[in-house]
This record gives structure tokens, C-alpha cells and sequence, in this order.
């Protein structure tokens, strides 16, 4: 198992709805987000995103830049992530890091403008926590009441000029 892991980012298209609607979350993660096939239906402003390992989806998640990032962040330029998830299962092969730690180089070419990412992520939901941690997130020290309670914003700056 300790096989590099080689992921990208890629937006959403047609061909990974097969895969992307195979996912799979137990009952204790599932609660935290949505499944894919759940969010695809985006809007204006939202960017589903896939982590594809070897041709195939193993992950997902929606960047936005609609008016709902001003609830996280007065930042202007910034995206918020929200409904992050990782098929059950592909877990704990470094996936969900390795799409993490990609997250910056991606927005960086894709949304140039975008100066910082911003998510909520529940008191409960430690290994969320510790996954965001882990990938350069720090907390903001603001909160947020959610469907389960209490949610931590974290964020990610993003600056300009990555040198």
C-alpha cells in the first residue's frame, strides 16, 4: 500500500457520472456531505470537481463563486469548497490529501483572480479536520451553525504570486 499516489483535478464531465454515481459513504461520513450524484445539478458560479487515480473518479467536491462565499469570507476573491468527499471505497489510499495538496496549482490556473479558499467544516468531523490541516488549512476562528451543529471556516490563502 505504499504506492505512489498519482491523482489530478479535472472538472466534472459526462463520462464520470458511471463512477461518480457508484459512490459509496457509510452512515458516520455521510451525514457530514453529499454524495455526488446529489450536487451535480450546479448553477452559475459552482464548478464540480473530480479526483481522478488512474482514469478513474475517486473523489469530488463543488468550488463556488456565487454570493453564499460572502457568508464565510469577506474576501472577494475567494471560492468556497463544500461537498468533499472521497468513495468509500478508494479511502485511505491518500486520495483525499493528494487532491488536497493539488487544490492551490488548480486554482491558481483555473480561477487566477481567487485569492483564497474557504470551507465549513463540523466540530465533529475530526478526520475532515485533520485532512484540511493537513493540506495548508488553518482555522479561522469563526463559526458557523450548520444542519449538525457547530462548523469551523477554515481557509487556505492563496497568493498571487506562489514565488
Amino acid at each position: 500500500m505504499n504506492k505512489p499516489v498519482h491523482v489530478k483535478l479535472t472538472y466534472y464531465s459526462p463520462a464520470h457520472l458511471p463512477a461518480l454515481r457508484s459512490f459509496e459513504l457509510p452512515e458516520e461520513q455521510g451525514q457530514f456531505t453529499s454524495l455526488p450524484v446529489e450536487t451535480l445539478a450546479v448553477t452559475e458560479g459552482q464548478y464540480p470537481i473530480v479526483i481522478v487515480s488512474e482514469k478513474e473518479p475517486v473523489g469530488f467536491f463543488l468550488l463556488h463563486s456565487t454570493e453564499r462565499v460572502k457568508e464565510y469570507s469577506a474576501n472577494p476573491d475567494a471560492m468556497l469548497l463544500t461537498s468533499f468527499s472521497i468513495n468509500h471505497a478508494q479511502q485511505g489510499k491518500g486520495y483525499a490529501k493528494q487532491g488536497m495538496l493539488l487544490l492551490p496549482t488548480f486554482i491558481r490556473t483555473e480561477f487566477p483572480a481567487c485569492t483564497e479558499i474557504v470551507l465549513a467544516v463540523n466540530h465533529k468531523n475530526i478526520p475532515a479536520q485533520r485532512l484540511y490541516v493537513a493540506a495548508g488549512f488553518a482555522d479561522t476562528g469563526r463559526r458557523r451553525m450548520g444542519p449538525l451543529g457547530e462548523q469551523f471556516v477554515f481557509c487556505l490563502p492563496l497568493p498571487n504570486d506562489p514565488q
